[in-house]
């Protein structure tokens, strides 16, 4: 069973934690537990509760209506409201959900209806990464236990890499080989996958080298295998990257190559990047860095 703080139910819901504060009083919405220095604690049961009422109010409910429906009333409206595959903010929270009861059916399940639905690519860039995004700060605050992080994290690589295996590549003149690989203190991998993925469909050659890869690692596989384009990136506040540092050496040491950063790799606003180093912010910016 998780815990979470009154902070933490504001940033999976979105729901101030003033708001919650007053629902609590003037409604009782949830009754939160006390800690030995009586700070709120949450279970997992409040927040599902708390999230299903985020969707509800989303949607033009009023609190004082809320308040007054049964839990199964509340599943049952939202049930229906989050077949709205165009509301982004409900599918999350739906993710959310299916993380917190540990269930890989409903989660399977709901990814699986938003690839009919939405399509792989635009599933990822606006429900999976904004939904991993915050699972990751939660994770790294100790709100949310690693079980359930690795959880989902695992079952979304599981989606990358059987599309990945699945995909026909499209035939395009002057194909390109482009070698991706994830700094030595780096392990979050969903998001280069997610970029072998468009590099792949996009009909260019692909070598996945993964996590934790030493720049000497590198250099030994473009003499075996030449690569025209390096991609890499962190996801991770605390992968102990420096950043300057590693672009830099990584220009040095690949200077006839083009070097596509991504994620907290790509430097603050302002920052001069290298001839042969490019940022790729998004989808559409990486394949068109990855266009010969």
């Amino acid at each position: 069973m998780g815990e979470y703080s009154i902070k933490d139910l504001e940033k999976l819901s979105g729901i101030k934690a003033h708001t919650i504060r007053i629902w609590e009083k003037r409604y009782d919405i949830i009754t939160p537990g006390r800690t030995d220095t009586n700070r709120r604690r949450y279970t997992d049961e409040d927040l599902r509760k708390l999230i299903n009422i985020s969707i509800l109010t989303r949607s033009g409910f009023k609190i004082s209506m809320i308040a007054s429906m049964s839990p199964h009333d509340i599943e049952d409206k939202v049930s229906i409201i989050s077949q709205d595959i165009e509301q982004y903010d409900n599918q999350i929270e739906s993710l959310i959900i299916a993380m917190i009861n540990l269930s890989e059916r409903d989660f399977n399940d709901l990814i699986n209806r938003y690839f009919i639905n939405m399509g792989f690519e635009d599933t990822f860039s606006n429900i999976l990464f904004p939904f991993l995004e915050r699972v990751g700060v939660l994770w790294v605050t100790g709100s949310i236990s690693p079980a359930q992080e690795h959880f989902v994290s695992n079952l979304v690589r599981q989606k990358l890499i059987s599309t990945i295996d699945s995909l026909i590549p499209r035939k395009i003149n002057n194909k390109l080989k482009v070698l991706l690989f994830l700094p030595e203190n780096e392990l979050h991998e969903i998001g280069l996958l997610f970029y072998t993925y468009l590099a792949k469909k996009n009909g260019h050659e692909t070598l996945y080298l993964g996590p934790k890869t030493p720049i000497d690692s590198i250099a030994k596989a473009i003499k075996i295998w030449p690569a025209d384009i390096l991609v890499t990136g962190t996801s991770s506040e605390f992968s102990g990257v420096v950043k300057e540092e590693l672009i830099e050496r990584l220009s040095k040491s690949f200077k006839n190559h083009k070097i596509i950063i991504s994620g907290l790799l790509i430097p603050d606003s302002g920052v001069k990047l290298p001839g042969n180093v490019h940022s790729a912010k998004t989808a559409d910016e990486f394949v068109q860095l990855i266009k010969n």
